[in-house]
């Protein structure tokens, strides 16, 4: 199955450019799929060593935030994406020094309560932040060109994509490799790693790293892309989102988290034009319905289509 990945990705790449061109609207919710796709690969990570954070807004808010305090300064959307990845991975660097000595539930909601803190201050500190009326995000040039609009739009998601098969190659690589097999081991015999010399916190804090580095990637296309920010992106509610996101897509590849985040826009956005009052069930129906009858998410109906088997 692994080798065929790299084809789907490429398929389903082919399918989002398609269905952009053909109805411009979905441009939109396609750039904002790839994004959460992209800070879902993080979760993705912490999934492969047993771990589920609750918390994981917390570096999209940061890397959205980052993009608006910064663009007045700066304004180069080649010059926020790496400063809000940098800063993101710096404080999780600082926040998994203290929790990835924690493990299940308790590495869970140690992470919640982290987001909702940082929730707060957006919240309260309203002359930095704006408070709950967010920070609009400008247009801004992109390698130094003023775009307009629309050129801006369609170069924003041909970013978005281009760092998904990137980071989806580099993640692909790292979980092939002994770090990975090692962020596996957690998962299943943590004590025995230990045994052999490798140091399990260690390798847990260096997943946990690179998942905020890509929640904040994630959080800087949002930005970019909404064009305004608000505390709500740090909300324990979009945490729950990328939870959701990730069991909905399968954590079997790489893939998976961008299967599950266009899904899940998808889903909500014809859900919410046509039951306004009614699009939360919706979901809530979708995630059940793939939990009792697609275990594997997304990915695993997919592999089990292909005659393969799900990794």
């Amino acid at each position: 199955m692994r080798k065929i990945e790299p084809i789907l990705a490429i398929l389903v790449a082919a399918a989002m450019i398609v269905a952009a061109i053909a109805a411009p609207w979905l441009r939109f919710v396609l750039t904002i799929a790839l994004a959460k796709g992209i800070a879902v690969m993080g979760i993705l990570l912490l999934l492969r060593a047993g771990q589920v954070s609750f918390g994981h807004a917390l570096y999209i808010a940061f890397g959205a935030y980052t993009v608006a305090f910064l663009a007045p300064r700066f304004g180069d959307a080649m010059i926020l994406l790496p400063l809000a990845a940098l800063g993101a991975g710096v404080l999780g660097l600082l926040i998994g020094l203290f929790v990835t000595r924690y493990r299940q539930i308790f590495f869970g909601m140690l992470n919640l309560a982290m987001a909702m803190v940082f929730y707060s201050l957006l919240e309260k500190l309203y002359a930095i932040t704006k408070g709950s009326d967010g920070i609009r995000v400008e247009i801004m040039p992109i390698a130094g060109q003023a775009l307009e609009r629309v050129t801006y739009e369609w170069t924003i998601f041909g970013i978005a994509l281009g760092l998904a098969f990137v980071l989806g190659f580099l993640l692909r690589l790292y979980l092939a490799s002994p770090m990975g097999e090692a962020l596996a081991g957690i998962k299943t015999r943590e004590t025995r790693l230990e045994f052999m010399g490798v140091p399990a916190r260690g390798v847990l804090l260096s997943a946990y790293v690179m998942s905020a580095v890509l929640g904040g990637i994630g959080g800087a296309l949002i930005a970019m892309t909404s064009r305004h920010v608000t505390p709500l992106l740090s909300y324990w509610t979009s945490s729950g989102e990328l939870v959701f996101i990730a069991i909905l897509g399968g954590a079997g590849g790489v893939l998976g988290p961008f299967l599950g985040a266009a899904a899940y826009e998808l889903v909500r956005v014809y859900a919410a034009a046509s039951f306004a009052d009614a699009w939360q069930m919706i979901l809530g129906s979708v995630l059940l319905l793939v939990i009792l009858f697609a275990p594997g998410g997304l990915w695993g109906m997919a592999a089990r289509a292909i005659g393969g088997r799900g990794r």
